[in-house]
């Protein structure tokens, strides 16, 4: 699916050598037969207006956007795990499913960050591809209703998204949810987390400690990385395994 390699791109932190290609991504967008006629316009307008601005305004709003808070983040296990210790025992989980698939991961990664899952999901074919949105689409779907309320049109990536797993998901229904949510990005909200949150010293992120470490991609993490990767829950180890597989 040449398309989720496009939405990788456009979730990833915008750079100059994406800026450049902005032209060959409409098109692509506007030739893909993935997508309905609705979500293309969609991420055509949205793609229209980010090229259009400067690429520090895009920068700076993106910034504003996904690492600020984590109502926003475009970690997969923030939103299933938060800080508790159950996240790093997924995360070595994961890990330990990209090895049994062959996947060679050369340097420290956050495996969960979204644009490496939805680069690796790109290579497994359509029906697979399917499959493996449709395990996070509760995750892609509240995402897109959040920006939808901030009024970003990010939120036209994430609706791409979530049509293109074609499950069955009530997307009005969480924007009832959400509704009524209060931001986490504002200096208060964020001023009270810092008070809150406590510091584990020793270890590792992966493993549980100082869990204050992986509330977003580093510098290095979260820009041009090309490293296929995949997300697997606890319960579904074995059919991920064959998923990559076949």
């Amino acid at each position: 699916m040449e398309i989720l390699k496009v939405l990788s791109r456009l979730l990833d932190y915008p750079t100059e050598a994406l800026y450049e290609h902005g032209i060959d991504i409409a098109e692509i967008i506007a030739n893909d037969a993935e997508l309905d006629e609705n979500n293309k316009a969609s991420l055509l307008a949205f793609v229209d207006q980010r090229f259009s601005d400067s690429l520090l305004d895009w920068q700076a709003d993106y910034d504003g956007l996904f690492e600020r808070g984590r109502s926003l983040s475009l970690l997969i296990y923030e939103h299933i795990h938060g800080e508790s210790r159950d996240r790093g025992q997924a995360m070595v989980n994961l890990l330990e499913q990209y090895r049994a698939a062959g996947l060679d991961i050369g340097v420290r990664e956050l495996p969960d960050y979204i644009p490496l899952f939805l680069e690796f999901v790109s290579t497994q074919g359509s029906e697979n591809g399917k499959g493996w949105l449709q395990d996070i689409v509760p995750i892609l779907a509240l995402l897109q209703v959040r920006l939808e309320k901030r009024g970003s049109n990010y939120g036209a990536v994430f609706s791409a998204l979530v049509a293109l797993s074609e499950a069955a998901i009530d997307v009005q229904a969480l924007r009832e949810q959400v509704k009524d949510e209060k931001r986490d990005d504002t200096k208060k909200a964020l001023d009270k987390v810092w008070e809150e949150e406590a510091v584990t010293f020793g270890g590792d992120a992966v493993n549980g400690g100082c869990p204050s470490q992986v509330n977003r991609p580093s510098e290095t993490q979260r820009r041009d990385q090309n490293v296929p990767i995949s997300f697997v829950d606890n319960s579904s180890a074995k059919a991920a395994e064959q998923a990559i597989r076949s």
